[in-house]
C-alpha cells in the first residue's frame, strides 16, 4: 500500500484553520510569549526599513504583523494575511485597541490571492508550511513583491529535534485507537523540515539567493503551560475535544507523567528548532 499522504485542498486547509483558528484565539497570550523571539529574528532578517511596505503571511493574530509595523513606522504600511477569519477579527481587534497606524489585515489564503506588487518585503512566522501547493504558493507571494523584494520566514525542523511535540503522541498512543503523524512532505508543522526541499521549493517557485540557517529558541513553561502546548494547542486536541471525559483524564495522566522528567522546580525549557529562512523575489 503507498504510504504516499493524500493531496490537501484548499478547502481542507480553510477548514483546518477554521478550527485550529479558534484555538488559537483562546491561547493568543502564550503563543505569541512563546513565539516572540522567533518573530523578532524574522522581522530582523527581513532588514525591514522606515516607510517600507511588508506583507506577513499567515499572520495569525498579529504579532509578527505588529512587530514589522514597529520597524516600518508611521509612514510604512504592514499587512498580515491569514485564512482564518476568528484569527483575522483577532489581530483587526488588537491593532484597533493598540491604536496601531498603517496596520491592516486581510483574510485571504495566500496561496491563490492576486495580490498586487506593491511590497518590499515578505515575512512569517511559521505560516508558511501548510500550502498545498508550496511551490504554486511561493510563485503567487512573488507576485506581491517589488522587483527587488525580499523573504524572510521562520519553519520548524524536525520533529525529531523538537521533542516536547512528540512526547505528548508517545505517551497517549496506547489509549487512543489512532494518533496523528507527522508527515514531513505534507503540508503541516513540520512539512519545511527538509531544508533542500525548502531549497527545492523556492528556487523552483522562482526565488533566488536562498539562505537557510538553523534558528534554536529555548522559552521557559510552567507545568500547566507545556499541558496546555501539548493538549489544548497540539495535534492530540481534535481528538480529544469529542472523547468521553475518563478517556480525556486518562490521556492527561499519561502525558503529565512522560513530560515530569523535562520540568525542573516548576519550569520546563521549551526548545524550538527551526530554519530561519531568506531569499530574493
Amino acid at each position: 500500500m503507498s504510504t504516499t499522504p493524500a493531496p490537501v485542498s484548499e478547502r481542507d486547509m480553510a477548514a483546518y484553520w477554521d478550527r485550529a483558528g479558534r484555538v488559537w484565539v483562546e491561547h493568543q497570550v502564550l503563543l505569541d510569549r512563546i513565539m516572540a523571539p522567533i518573530a523578532e529574528a524574522v522581522v530582523e532578517a527581513a532588514g525591514l526599513a522606515n516607510g517600507e511596505a511588508v506583507l506577513d503571511v499567515g499572520c495569525g493574530s498579529g504579532a509578527t504583523t505588529f512587530a514589522a509595523a514597529w520597524r516600518t513606522g508611521p509612514t510604512g504600511r504592514a499587512v498580515g494575511v491569514d485564512i482564518s477569519p476568528a484569527l483575522v477579527e483577532l489581530a483587526r481587534r488588537r491593532a484597533g485597541e493598540d491604536g496601531l497606524e498603517g496596520v491592516e489585515f486581510l483574510l485571504a489564503d495566500a496561496q491563490a490571492h492576486a495580490f498586487k506588487a506593491e511590497y518590499d518585503a515578505i515575512v512569517s512566522r511559521f505560516g508558511v508550511m501548510f500550502f498545498p501547493d508550496p511551490v504554486a504558493a511561493f510563485a503567487n507571494l512573488r507576485t506581491a513583491l517589488k522587483p527587488s523584494g525580499r523573504l524572510a520566514f521562520a519553519a520548524w525542523r524536525s520533529p525529531e529535534e523538537n521533542p516536547l511535540a512528540l512526547v505528548p503522541l508517545h505517551a497517549a498512543a496506547p489509549l487512543l485507537p489512532e494518533i496523528p503523524k507527522f508527515e514531513k512532505d505534507a503540508p503541516g508543522r513540520f512539512a519545511f523540515a527538509d531544508a533542500e526541499r525548502v531549497r527545492s521549493i523556492l528556487e523552483t517557485s522562482g526565488w533566488r539567493g536562498v539562505e537557510i540557517a538553523p534558528l534554536d529558541v529555548t522559552n521557559p513553561l510552567s507545568f500547566d503551560e507545556l499541558m496546555t502546548m501539548s493538549l489544548r494547542v497540539g495535534p492530540l486536541n481534535p481528538i480529544l475535544k469529542d472523547a468521553d471525559e475518563d478517556l480525556r483524564d486518562t490521556v492527561w495522566d499519561a502525558v503529565a507523567i512522560a513530560l515530569e522528567p523535562y520540568v525542573k522546580e516548576g519550569v520546563a525549557q521549551m526548545a524550538s528548532a527551526c530554519w530561519l529562512v531568506t531569499a530574493k523575489a
